[in-house]
């Protein structure tokens, strides 16, 4: 008996040894595959800070939906923007007001009024928006703005994000994308320059990249089938023929957002200069005349331009100021303490207030950019064509 009681001891010994080697393989081989993982770092701070923004969110949003979430959604909800940190809203866009008028009634309505149309099966936000048009022109401004003012979490796709080497990992990241959007709904996934994306299919596409469109695609459509859901797909482009047709078939809301007209011009000009010290010779009405073919974006690098020209001329005035006086200390013996290597008096300020933007600057901002217009090409017989 004695002989058969230390053999059940040898195998019980035994198998501890292979239980706790078991273990500490299976730990060491888990802490290595993600040591090993290049993207490991990446992964936790973007989950950090996803973290970060889904407490933000706050009442707004079920406990629940945020515990179940998986690391694939967890580096998605990273570009997470929540509607009270988006800034932009429906008076940060000038010229536009019947594309804010159409979207309004056609998303923002359906979504703030869910419950005033819940017998109807039409009356709905679409599940896909496409905003096109030159660069410029404020595809993007609207999108935040939208987002704002319906109250929607807004998801900045990057697209760099869905690409992984790891065969496999892409798939899993564009799944997550949707998923999260309907746990957190309702949400806005925001693709910029969607056609980089999402362009024509072909036989040259990479398996992985042509998996992943297919997959987005699929996952896009499941939306459809959820009448519950709030989830808007929008992009921006300015190359819409290269999107491929299953795309466009998608988003069935398509709005144009073009080069501004003169009247359209006149209000962007307003609304940057609304907080400037303007002098009383500046003509907005002129100025706009003046830049036909220029978008809301180049509009607003003519006016940062001229506020440059109007400090530079003070501080010209200044140096020569301060140059004058350094002679004259010179002349007549006493020496003046430099104040920070500018040649100032210590206590002396540099401008009192900033002065005012005269038309002069805005002419000649004008004039620097249409001579660089010009020397790249984009600038032919006083038109803008951008693509």
């Amino acid at each position: 008996m004695s002989g058969i009681n230390v053999t059940r001891n040898e195998v019980v010994q035994l198998v501890v040894r292979i239980s706790l080697v078991s273990i500490v393989t299976y730990y060491s081989a888990k802490w290595l595959m993600k040591n090993l993982d290049p993207t490991n770092k990446n992964k936790k701070k973007a989950i950090e800070h996803a973290e970060d923004i889904l407490r933000k969110l706050g009442p707004n949003i079920k406990k629940s939906a945020v515990q179940s979430l998986n690391d694939y959604e967890m580096v998605i909800a990273s570009h997470l923007v929540v509607p009270d940190n988006i800034t932009v809203s429906w008076d940060s866009v000038a010229g536009l007001d019947h594309v804010c008028q159409e979207l309004k009634e056609s998303l923002v309505f359906p979504v703030c009024h869910r419950d005033m149309f819940a017998g109807s099966t039409l009356y709905q936000a679409p599940k896909g928006v496409l905003l096109y048009g030159p660069p410029g022109c404020g595809k993007t401004l609207i999108a935040k703005a939208t987002a704002k003012e319906a109250g929607m979490r807004f998801i900045n796709l990057d697209v760099a994000m869905l690409t992984d080497k790891w065969y496999g990992e892409s798939q899993k990241l564009a799944s997550a994308v949707f998923s999260l959007a309907v746990k957190i709904q309702p949400c806005i996934i925001f693709i910029d320059e969607i056609d980089s994306f999402l362009r024509a299919r072909n036989s040259s596409d990479h398996e992985a990249t042509a998996m992943m469109k297919t997959q987005f695609m699929m996952l896009w459509d499941g939306l459809n089938t959820e009448s519950d859901s709030t989830v808007i797909v929008m992009g921006a482009t300015n190359r819409p023929q290269d999107l491929d047709k299953a795309i466009l078939r998608r988003m069935p809301a398509q709005f144009h957002i073009g080069m501004p007209s003169e009247e359209q011009r006149h209000k962007i000009l307003e609304l940057i200069l609304k907080r400037e010290k303007l002098a009383p010779g500046v003509d907005l009405v002129r100025l706009a005349g003046m830049t036909n073919g220029y978008s809301g974006s180049d509009l607003r690098e003519i006016c940062r331009t001229a506020s440059v020209h109007r400090v530079r001329k003070v501080l010209r005035e200044k140096n020569k100021e301060v140059a004058a006086a350094v002679q004259a200390a010179k002349a007549n013996g006493s020496a003046m303490v430099a104040n920070g290597g500018n040649g100032l008096v210590p206590g002396a300020t540099l401008l009192d207030e900033p002065p005012a933007i005269t038309m002069d600057d805005l002419t000649e901002s004008l004039r620097s950019m249409k001579h660089s217009k010009y020397t790249t090409g984009i600038l032919n017989d006083a038109r803008i064509d951008l693509d």
